[in-house]
């Protein structure tokens, strides 16, 4: 087994991807920071095995931490403890399920004061657009927030109301004022199912949220989109179906980005047990079908990014076997990269076409130029991964505060043997070695320690 330094300062590996191609080299690092990339030394402080890659770290775009307010789901300790054990180094959290909402500077504030010390990988924040702060956004967007969230249905915590079509419109005018970004979950209410049972079959619950309501959800954004050219991402597209729209929209110029989660890529509505509440996620998971649907979007460039929409919460909500009752959220922060790449390796898939939807995609998406990347000036952000050991999943030994996993008992090829952020040895197969984890605020010229 290798022994990984704390802090090397070259790091000389057979396979390093360089955002085109594999290629052997060795990458230089000064104070946290990517000097030089160069030729293959073998006398570099840290070797990797031939059988091994080194990647720049992985990019999330997606991620609910959920502190402060609601840390028994998950919290900034745990979830980037299992960011770094993924792979992940740069992560963006959501602005709920945290108590407050980040939708005020004041609870932006809340949050960063929360993550202080805390931090296995580096965290940037997304702002919430709500009816009650739009015409106010730039006070947020000048607080450091990377862009803003909002719903067009229920969120499902009362504290983040959804906004109305006309309201969508209004926050779309004002973000492209303030050169910002508005990230969509685009769900039309009128074709949901009200709240309530629903029972343990899950393709019951599948029926109570129709493609049909993505697909109207996601033409309104573009709609809107187009009118005002205030720049729009749909979050975790679910249905294939509604791909013919967005390739539609950017070949038409409008601006607009889509992603969509390692759940959707590699579970199937048909495989879901009854009353598998770690399943259930909205959208939901639908079927082998339209996961080729997906799987179509994501080779011809459609989709721009794949990100874990982890979204956990407490065992006891999710205990319910109604899929009408339990939480909606799965967790897929630490394992969603190997889930991915298993599948694509079933589909004859090269991890060359997987891995920029994995950094630079999401970073583009986020704002934050440069990560994803390894190349001299940008942070000294490397993942050492096996992308040909297996690992069977078991839910106990994630680093999640909540140990649930749609994925538990599944054999993942792939593994993370090491991560490194800002020079430092964060994972290793020891668990957490050490935060070096920084917060990244919008517009800002350095990171805050």
């Amino acid at each position: 087994m290798t022994a990984f330094p704390a802090l090397p300062t070259t790091v000389a590996a057979r396979r390093v991807w360089t955002g085109a191609a594999f290629v052997p080299a060795t990458v230089h690092t000064v104070g946290g920071v990517i000097a030089a990339v160069d030729a293959f030394d073998p006398r570099a402080e840290l070797v990797l095995a031939d059988e091994t890659m080194l990647l720049p770290g992985l990019v999330d775009s997606h991620v609910h931490l959920d502190e402060p307010g609601r840390t028994e789901w998950e919290g900034f300790a745990t979830g980037t403890a299992a960011a770094a054990a993924g792979g992940v180094t740069t992560l963006l959290d959501m602005p709920l399920n945290s108590v407050p909402v980040t939708t005020t500077v004041d609870a932006l504030a809340d949050k960063r004061d929360a993550a202080r010390g805390k931090l296995a990988v580096d965290v940037g924040y997304w702002g919430g657009a709500v009816p009650e702060n739009l015409g106010a956004l730039s006070e947020l967007d000048a607080a450091g927030v990377v862009g803003f969230k909002c719903f067009l249905s229920p969120s499902g915590i009362d504290e983040f109301g959804h906004l109305a079509l006309d309201q969508l419109e209004a926050a779309l005018a004002e973000i492209a004022g303030l050169g910002s970004i508005l990230i969509v979950h685009a769900e039309d209410p009128s074709h949901l199912h009200a709240d309530g049972p629903l029972g343990e079959v899950y393709a019951d619950f599948v029926a109570s949220r129709p493609p049909q309501s993505e697909r109207e959800a996601i033409l309104a954004v573009i709609d809107a989109s187009r009118r005002t050219r205030g720049r729009a991402h749909i979050v975790h597209v679910s249905d294939g179906g509604a791909l013919d729209a967005v390739r539609a929209a950017k070949a038409e110029g409008v601006p607009l980005t889509v992603e969509t989660c390692p759940h959707y890529l590699t579970l199937r509505a048909e495989d879901v047990p009854a009353g598998a509440a770690e399943f259930k996620c909205c959208p939901p998971i639908r079927d082998a079908a339209n996961q080729d649907l997906l799987w179509e979007g994501l080779l011809d460039g459609t989709i721009d990014a794949i990100v874990s929409d982890h979204s956990p919460s407490t065992v006891d909500l999710k205990s319910s076997p109604d899929f009408g009752l339990s939480w909606g959220g799965i967790s897929g922060l630490q394992t969603g990269f190997a889930a991915v790449h298993t599948e694509a390796r079933r589909r004859g898939v090269p991890i060359e076409r997987l891995l920029p939807l994995f950094t630079t995609g999401p970073a583009r998406i986020g704002g934050l130029a440069g990560r994803g990347r390894i190349a001299a000036g940008e942070p000294a952000h490397l993942v050492v991964f096996d992308p040909d050991a297996v690992r069977t999943v078991d839910a106990s030994a994630l680093e999640y505060r909540n140990k649930m996993s749609p994925w538990h008992g599944q054999e993942l090829r792939g593994v993370v043997e090491a991560t490194y952020v800002h020079g430092g040895l964060a994972y290793s197969a020891d668990g957490v070695v050490e935060r070096r984890g920084r917060e990244i605020l919008a517009g800002s010229a350095s990171l805050a320690e």
